[in-house]
């Protein structure tokens, strides 16, 4: 039997999708450099690492592999709503905000809706509209002169709201660029949108923020029903083997939500570790700390090469080398150092770089000036 066209037979959404792209493929680089140690500083990971509380708590839950998950994830949502002050009715589980953030089109999104987006921001939210049947509508992002550029321009974003814009996807701070804007600014912008269009503010890398005028968007809540902030576990807590988020909404958005949800779409040992690394505040606290010196250090010693290095608030950098910088991450792969190209993005001058460790940050830096070179 001739097989069927299987991309005739899929949904027209579907049809021109392309899957999310997560770079350079890891596990083969690390198979071919299995005498030496891959720095890897393309999947804005934490290099610091987790909570010993959050191992703790993966290694207590092994003995109970055999057992489903709790299907409501009882015990971390209660956590989450102690931290956040909020009722327990406002969050939502998923396998990580990458789910939540595709869940969110699938509800509200669909053919003949609008999908309103930076032009440069996490690829999941253009996957999310057009998996949905959405038009996708990109704001221009701010320009050259302006000390964030290529972030968010909000009031772009606002002109691209039409009668048609159901959603609005916004990262704050910013993947791929680590730009941010004020919270005050936000608040502002949430004031001036529709009450009929959901705006999603994704706060993935929030819990690296130094700036003092950066908060979570949590606090606008109760203020603006059409908000959902959206937060994730792999990041700050370097959880991300465990693929493990969370958002908050207004009860009614996440009751609905639930209908979508996968049945232990959580897994056990996420959950336990989730809720333990939580209760850790000062492994955070030195996580950020770590974070941002490094932060500052490596985006100077970049600086000091000429480079032009986009403002953060995040744990990566985005480098632009004002040429094709394919190159250039060839020659940083073939020392053994992994950054992630921004040719997809559309950014084909620039690399992102986590930022990682005092070690594996200098390594980086004597792998790109013989590159450089």
């Amino acid at each position: 039997m001739e097989a069927p066209d299987f991309v005739a037979l899929a949904q027209p959404g579907i049809r021109a999708l392309r899957a999310y792209d997560p770079g350079l493929d890891l596990v083969a680089l690390r198979r071919a450099d299995a005498a030496g140690v891959l720095v890897e500083l393309g999947s804005n990971e934490n290099s610091h690492g987790p909570s010993p509380a959050a191992r703790a708590a993966i290694l207590d839950s092994l003995h109970a592999l055999h057992r489903y998950p709790d299907p409501l994830g009882g015990d971390l949502k209660r956590a989450l709503a102690a931290r956040h002050g909020v009722d327990v009715a406002r969050i939502a589980l998923g396998n990580g905000s990458h789910e939540l953030l595709m869940m969110l089109a699938q509800v509200f999104a669909g053919p003949g809706l609008d999908v309103v987006a930076s032009r440069y921001g996490f690829a999941v939210y253009a996957l999310a509209a057009q998996a949905a049947g959405a038009t996708l509508q990109l704001a221009a992002p701010l320009p050259a002169g302006d000390p964030m550029a290529r972030g968010h321009d909000l009031q772009a974003l606002r002109a691209a709201i039409g009668p048609a814009s159901r959603l609005v996807y916004l990262a704050n701070p910013n993947n791929p660029t680590g730009t941010w804007f004020p919270t005050a600014a936000l608040e502002a912008f949430l004031a001036s949108v529709p009450p009929g269009v959901i705006v999603v503010v994704d706060e993935a890398y929030l819990e690296y923020a130094t700036d003092p005028a950066l908060v979570s968007a949590v606090s606008l809540l109760d203020r603006f029903p059409n908000l959902v902030v959206t937060r994730t576990f792999s990041k700050g807590y370097a959880l991300a083997a465990l693929r493990v988020g969370y958002l908050l909404a207004a009860p009614g958005l996440v009751a609905v939500l639930e209908r979508v949800r996968e049945s232990f779409n959580v897994n056990g040992p996420g959950l336990a570790a989730c809720e333990a690394a939580l209760a850790d505040a000062d492994h955070l606290a030195w996580v950020r700390a770590k974070n941002a010196a490094e932060r500052e250090a490596l985006q100077d010693a970049l600086r000091a090469r000429a480079l032009a290095v986009s403002p953060s608030q995040t744990n990566f950098l985005l480098v632009d080398f004002g040429r094709d910088a394919a190159a250039i991450e060839a020659g940083l792969v073939a020392r053994g150092v992994v950054p992630r190209p921004m040719g997809g993005y559309g950014l084909p001058t620039c690399l992102r770089i986590t930022v990682g460790t005092r070690d594996e940050n200098r390594r980086f830096l004597q792998a790109l000036d013989e590159v450089l070179a």
